[in-house]
């Protein structure tokens, strides 16, 4: 037991993107008002997270719920110990993610975005793989003039929910790419959430080796059949450090059929702190954090860690 102990405080720690502001939020039918959103990222950074992803630079017209991108990070917290991300679909985005920071602190992260997929790209962004990785060339090189970080997350990594099976070559290949074109983190997406641990180990191994060490890779993981938490801690053993997830587990693509919400964070905070790892994530802050979004939701949200509680045996009544 002592020896496993010391072997678990050995374990390197992880970070968190808490990404419930964006992709938790994406997909609800109800609009959650900006007010809200930024009370949301406050009690978020109050739990621990210290990289969110605050806001989507999109068409408004096709992603309702991110209308307000601008309204909600001019309402963040300014504070130096936290980097605020925002998705940028398109050169267009990366230029408003930069007008943020025109006299205010802004955002500090473009987070790009690029389909392993013809079908799906054509449905997410309206491009093809080849022409995905052309735009995000030029996104990470004007992000990068404007002195923002940079990174890339590869959607539908594991598995496409129009031409099925991706193989393992061409997300390499885009990582390895992504990464040429000056990408400071690579995330591989579960998107739809149908890959597998023995999958995730793989593919995880295979673009950390091909990239280096200069280049970090950030899992995101979706929960639809279950798998996100043995999926991360795949990841882990694979060597990848970085990963999204959303408190309560909110969150789905509103183009890709059938993708339930990503890994909730308070699941993270549990699986990783029970395994001897540290993740920054005070559990009990993000289980009350869970109950007052559940609130602002109106409902019972989806992360089971946020419904059965931290690991506490029960004590039994003395008798009289």
């Amino acid at each position: 037991m002592y020896t496993k102990l010391m072997i678990n405080l050995l374990l390197e720690p992880i970070d968190i993107m808490e990404v419930a502001p964006r992709d938790g939020l994406q997909n609800e039918a109800e609009v959650v008002s900006t007010p809200d959103k930024i009370a949301l990222v406050e009690r978020l950074i109050a739990i621990g997270a210290r990289r969110i992803e605050v806001a989507s630079f999109v068409n408004p017209r096709r992603v309702p719920p991110m209308a307000d991108a601008e309204g909600v990070i001019v309402g963040l917290p300014d504070d130096a110990a936290v980097r605020y991300t925002a998705l940028c679909m398109n050169v267009r985005g990366v230029e408003r993610a930069i007008a943020t920071r025109q006299g205010a602190r802004g955002v500090d992260e473009a987070g790009c975005v690029i389909v392993a997929t013809d079908r799906f790209g054509i449905a997410n962004q309206g491009q093809t793989v080849v022409e995905g990785i052309a735009a995000n060339r030029e996104m990470i090189a004007l992000a990068l003039s404007a002195g923002m970080r940079a990174q890339v997350t590869v959607a539908a990594s594991f598995g496409c929910p129009f031409e099925g099976s991706v193989p393992p070559t061409r997300v390499i290949d885009i990582a390895a790419r992504m990464a040429d074109a000056g990408a400071q983190e690579v995330a591989l997406a579960d998107t739809i959430g149908v890959a597998v641990p023995a999958q995730v180990a793989d593919l995880v191994g295979a673009v950390r080796e091909k990239l280096g060490p200069g280049v970090p890779t950030r899992v995101h993981l979706h929960d639809t059949r279950g798998m996100a938490p043995a999926n991360a801690w795949a990841a882990y053993q694979a060597g990848c450090r970085t990963f999204d997830s959303a408190l309560g587990g909110l969150g789905g693509c509103p183009f890709a059929p059938g993708a339930a919400g990503n890994v909730a964070t308070e699941e993270l905070a549990y699986l990783f702190a029970r395994s001897g790892v540290a993740t920054g994530i005070d559990l009990e802050s993000a289980l009350a954090a869970n109950a007052w979004f559940a609130g602002v939701m109106g409902r019972a949200l989806p992360s089971r860690v946020g419904r059965a509680g931290d690991f506490h045996v029960t004590k039994e009544r003395e008798n009289a």
